[in-house]
């Protein structure tokens, strides 16, 4: 006898299509409801980490976490959208960012960046100038991003580093004109398109007129170039990016996180 397949059947979130498979977006937090069970693959991202301030690093892009043939049951899960790391605009820590979770899957905030060593999250924050040579990275997290980059702390220009992305570490000031860029996050096709999140944060350009590093691909802010009082950019939102770090302004705040759902329908 012919037994038609069950294919899940599920409700929440923003829903599109991709051929024969239906896709759930959280851009902030909600539930999904499954009503009839199957497996599904995932993309969880995290909020990136805040810049930080005064010749300070980038922050850190939240945690990317993706796999196919997760197994749900007919049930009602929840889902946590992490918020990204506020700008700061004094001296002092700059902000994590906060977690995404979807069931056992927890995505963990970017660290922030530093004024000396940069904040461990998903991927770390960038070391700023007030630290040794080759030091002050902010540690990732094994399997959802990367560490930070290091200072190079050579007087007089101390230009800082840049947050690490899902794809690749922080980037260390390359010499003492140049800060250190954003690490590259990684990119996902769970949407429908090839999308690239968790970018990290430049870092700050010194006083002394170092360029400030640029945001790394995947949603990853700008540092601010030196003199006057030049704002971080903010990491993209529901990217997971990192914000970049200020000299004298505010720093760019990291980008909120998503989670993506996938299955076939039909």
């Amino acid at each position: 006898m012919f037994v038609p397949k069950r294919f899940l059947t599920a409700t929440g979130g923003t829903i599109t299509y991709d051929g024969d498979y239906k896709i759930h977006t959280f851009l902030s937090s909600g539930s999904f409801v499954v009503t009839a069970g199957g497996d599904v693959e995932y993309l969880v991202v995290a909020g990136g980490g805040s810049g930080g301030y005064g010749q300070a690093g980038g922050g850190g892009a939240g945690g990317f976490r993706t796999a196919t043939g997760f197994a749900v049951t007919a049930q009602t899960y929840s889902i946590t959208i992490g918020a990204g790391g506020a700008a700061i605009s004094s001296g002092g820590i700059s902000n994590s960012g906060s977690s995404s979770v979807f069931d056992s899957i927890t995505s963990i905030g970017g660290g922030g960046g530093g004024l000396t060593s940069g904040g461990s999250g998903g991927s770390g924050g960038g070391a700023g100038y007030n630290i040794a040579s080759g030091t002050g990275a902010g540690a990732g997290t094994v399997g959802q991003g990367n560490n930070g980059g290091t200072a190079l702390g050579a007087f007089p220009k101390y230009p800082a580093a840049g947050g690490g992305g899902a794809g690749a570490v922080g980037g260390n000031a390359p010499n003492l004109n140049t800060s250190g860029d954003g690490g590259a996050g990684s990119s996902s096709s769970i949407s429908g398109s090839s999308i690239s999140y968790a970018g990290g944060g430049g870092g700050s350009g010194s006083m002394q007129g170092a360029v400030a590093g640029a945001g790394g691909v995947g949603g990853g802010g700008a540092g601010a170039v030196a003199g006057g009082l030049t704002n971080g950019t903010a990491g993209t939102a529901n990217s997971g990016g990192g914000g970049g770090g200020t000299h004298t302004g505010t720093s760019g705040s990291g980008g909120s996180g998503l989670v993506i759902l996938r299955y076939k329908y039909k």
